[in-house]
């Protein structure tokens, strides 16, 4: 994952690293599809929650931005679920501030740096929404407790060598041109020509132990085969006398031939697009340069039209605060008024029903009625006093008759008491 380590984009700012930063959000959002695919994400995601399943591009380029931001805050709290935490499902109508201020939360729990503002991510998509979702996904991994293996490249020997086979099989004339050459040029020295053998001479041993030299024989060796039977046996066996040559691939010769070829194939290339290219860029500059003295043309004959549509711009600007003035004022105005009709209207609501109770009798026949029931009550309270006042007239009476005998009976007795001593 070393495309991964080295696309931090996090900052969301760009840095002078080449124009190949402008593509990295791609690549990353490549490699977060598939650390979401070695999540199951399929099954456990777009299935339970009933989503959409992503795209290779879907957080880096805008489309729908509620949908994005949506699919970012669901995605993310699964992803953090996945790490083994509590993270509540988002749903259409929440706050989304406090979304993502929960999830940023647990991404700095994590121990990742966030230098951009949260505002960012509101968007649901871009290099923030991807870093995010980018680390999570880490994090879920590692929860998992999955590991990267080394990768095994395919085995391609087999097609290599059928590949070199085609383009290694030479007949067999080229094979001893090829020898004919080497030899030439490395062993010259030791090879004998046919003109030379004329004067060579030949020993031979005799059975005497003696050896004795004779001169090569000047006449000419001719052969009796048959040259149409000759030449049908050699197309017949000629097939079968393929050279196949294997050439290894780590042989740095082979390289270097190669990296020969494709040099003097680009110079080739280059030379035909060179001059191409200057084409181009000469009728690029005369019609930069058309271009140029058109406009210039254009503005010189369009300026007083121009200055005049800078003028009714000024006075349209001056018009349109105006206008917000004046309205600001009827505004104002306008609920005064309102105001003020609320007033009139309580004051006519209180004004008729004064005037409903000024000519309507019933509250004096509720009056007299009043009166005769208040009579009525003092009467009978008068007669229930009168009761009362006799009730402890009798009683009085009675107490005082009581207290004569009891002091009638004192004196008796204390005389009594008086005579019996």
């Amino acid at each position: 994952m070393s495309r991964q380590q080295s696309a931090e984009v996090g900052g969301g700012e760009e840095s002078d690293g080449g124009p190949g930063l402008l593509y990295m959000p791609f690549v990353v959002m490549e490699d977060l599809l598939d650390k979401l695919k070695l999540l199951d994400y399929e099954l456990e995601f777009v299935s339970e929650l009933k989503m959409r399943p992503l795209n290779r591009h879907y957080f880096v380029i805008q489309t729908n931005p509620g949908e994005q931001f949506f699919m970012f805050t669901s995605l993310a709290s699964w992803l953090v679920r996945k790490t083994g935490k509590q993270f509540e499902q988002p749903q259409e109508f929440d706050d989304p501030n406090s979304t993502i201020s929960n999830i940023l939360d647990h991404v700095r729990k994590m121990g990742v740096t966030i230098d951009f503002a949260p505002s960012k991510l509101k968007q649901g998509f871009g290099e923030q929404a991807i870093f995010v979702l980018d680390r999570l996904a880490d994090e879920a991994l590692r929860a998992a407790q999955f590991a990267w293996n080394t990768p095994i490249p395919p085995d391609e020997e087999g097609q290599e060598d059928e590949e070199i086979e085609d383009d290694a099989e030479v007949n067999l004339d080229r094979v001893e041109e090829d020898m004919a050459a080497e030899y030439s040029e490395e062993e010259e020295g030791d090879i004998l020509h046919i003109d030379d053998l004329s004067n060579y001479p030949v020993k031979e041993r005799g059975g005497s132990g003696t050896t004795t030299e004779r001169e090569r024989p000047d006449h000419i060796m001719e052969s009796h085969t048959d040259a149409e039977m000759w030449r049908l046996e050699v197309e017949r066996v000629a097939p079968s006398l393929k050279v196949t040559v294997r050439v290894d691939s780590r042989n740095w010769r082979s390289h270097l031939e190669q990296m020969h070829s494709y040099r003097s194939g680009i110079e080739e290339s280059l030379t035909s697009t060179k001059n191409q290219l200057d084409k181009l860029q000469a009728e690029i500059a005369k019609t930069l340069e058309k271009i140029s003295s058109r406009e210039k043309y254009m503005n010189s004959q369009l300026e007083v039209q121009l200055n005049e549509y800078r003028q009714l711009s000024q006075v349209l600007a001056q018009t349109k605060e105006q206008y917000k003035q004046v309205s600001s004022g009827v505004t104002e105005r306008s609920r005064l008024l309102a105001q003020i009709t609320d007033d009139i209207e309580t004051a006519k609501t209180e004004m008729e029903d004064r005037g409903s109770s000024m000519t309507d009798g019933s509250p004096l026949v509720n009056i007299r009625k009043s009166l005769a029931r208040v009579k009525t009550e003092i009467t009978a309270m008068d007669v229930r006093i009168g009761v009362v006042e006799h009730t402890l007239l009798q009683a009085r009476m009675k107490d005082r008759s009581n207290m004569q005998r009891d002091l009638h009976q004192a004196v008796t007795d204390h005389h009594m008491f008086n005579d019996s001593y």
